[in-house]
C-alpha cells in the first residue's frame, strides 16, 4: 500500500469513526478552518443525502464559504464512498463536518448551541422565493434528501418550531424538471445568504499553500 493510499485508508477510518459515533471529524489542516468557520453565522444541514456526488459538491461549497457542514443520518451511501471522495476533490481536509445518526440527535445537538439561531428549510413548497427571506447570524439552511425533501418534523420545526426561520423555495419552471440538483439549490441559498449578510467579500483569505490553514507537510493531494 502506497503512502497516499495508507493516509486516506486512515481518514476514511476517521470518518466512518464520526458516523458511528456521531462526532465532529475535523482534519489536522481544517484546525485552522475550524476556528474561522467557528466564527461563521451560517451553517448547512443535509438532511438524508443519497447522492454521494451531490454531497461532496456541497462540501466542496462548504470548504470554499468556510461554513460547517452537517450531515442527518441516514445516508444513501457510505461515508467513505469513492464518488463522495471524488466530487470534493482535495478540499475535504479543509470541510468540518459533523454527522448526526438521526434527526432527533441533531435537534438535540442544534439547541445546546449558544446564541440567536434559526431553522431554515429548501424546499419546493417553500413559503416564499430564496431572496424573500432575510437572513440573520445563526441561520441554519436544511436541505433533504434527492428523493424525498424534508421529513415532515424538520419542515414543522422550520415553520412553526421554537427556531423556526421560514421555508424557502428556489424558482423555476417545474413544466419539464422536477427539481434542481441538490448541490445546485446549496450553492444558490448559502450565496445568497452570504450576500445579504455581506460576507461574501471577506471570502478572500490568504489560502496559499504556505498559509496556516495548511499542514505543515502539506500532503493533501486528492482522494484516490
Amino acid at each position: 500500500m502506497s503512502n497516499k493510499q495508507a493516509y486516506w485508508k486512515k481518514k476514511s477510518q476517521q470518518l466512518m469513526k464520526a458516523s458511528t459515533f456521531g462526532n465532529s471529524w475535523i482534519s489536522e489542516a481544517a484546525q485552522s478552518a475550524s476556528i474561522i468557520s467557528s466564527e461563521r453565522p451560517l451553517q448547512v444541514v443535509l438532511v438524508s443525502p443519497q447522492i454521494p456526488g451531490n454531497t461532496g459538491s456541497i462540501a466542496r461549497t462548504c470548504a470554499a464559504t468556510l461554513i460547517k457542514l452537517h450531515l442527518v443520518e441516514p445516508l444513501g451511501f457510505e461515508i467513505d464512498d469513492s464518488k463522495l471522495k471524488r466530487a470534493g476533490l482535495d478540499y475535504w481536509p479543509y470541510v468540518v463536518v459533523k454527522v448526526h445518526q438521526s434527526w432527533t440527535q441533531f435537534y438535540e445537538f442544534f439547541e445546546q448551541q449558544e446564541g440567536e439561531k434559526r431553522l431554515i428549510a429548501f424546499t419546493k413548497r417553500g413559503a416564499c422565493s430564496h431572496t424573500g427571506i432575510s437572513y440573520r447570524p445563526g441561520d441554519w439552511l436544511l436541505f433533504g434528501s434527492e428523493t424525498k425533501g424534508l421529513p415532515t418534523e424538520a419542515l414543522d420545526e422550520c415553520s412553526i418550531g421554537k427556531y423556526a426561520g421560514g421555508t424557502a423555495r428556489i424558482p423555476m419552471c417545474d413544466s419539464y424538471v422536477r427539481s434542481l440538483n441538490l448541490a445546485v439549490s446549496v450553492g444558490i441559498g448559502l450565496y445568497e445568504a452570504l450576500r445579504q449578510l455581506k460576507l461574501q467579500d471577506d471570502l478572500n483569505l490568504d489560502a496559499s499553500p504556505s498559509a496556516d490553514i495548511h499542514s505543515p507537510d502539506d500532503q493533501f493531494i486528492g482522494f484516490p
